[in-house]
């Protein structure tokens, strides 16, 4: 059965890496994907990603996770708007994770961006997922 919601599928894929301790997890790759996991290093979640050839015409996305004494950077990952129920927000409400201590990825005019970069844009959008 196909995937219809190929970014839950992307953070589940790393959530279940991490919870088994992986140093990789390969996913399908798309524009998207490779913009949600530009995020996750820049902010410290994963130590890399790359584009690798196969799994069909748009290749693959590798993720290489990160981990400080044996645990994940990554505590929680979460999926906030799903294809049947699209969560967006308004520049002025823009959530907060965990107090300033994670981020919010959202889907903005200007791109995907982080929480803190939208908030700076004063541009609302899409809030796909959070991550602590």
């Amino acid at each position: 059965m196909p995937v219809t919601d190929t970014i839950a599928d992307f953070l589940t894929r790393i959530r279940n890496a991490a919870q088994a301790r992986h140093k990789t997890v390969d996913a399908p790759a798309s524009k998207e994907k490779t913009a949600i996991a530009e995020i996750l290093k820049d902010q410290g979640y994963i130590a890399n990603w790359e584009r690798v050839e196969g799994n069909g015409p748009q290749g693959a996305i590798r993720v290489t996770l990160r981990y400080h004494n044996g645990a994940p950077a990554i505590n929680q990952i979460v999926r906030v708007s799903k294809p049947g129920r699209r969560i967006y927000a308004p520049a002025d409400e823009i959530p907060r994770v965990k107090n300033g201590l994670g981020v919010a990825i959202i889907s903005t005019s200007k791109g995907i961006v982080t929480d803190k970069q939208a908030r700076a844009f004063n541009a609302g959008g899409e809030v796909i997922c959070t991550v602590w």
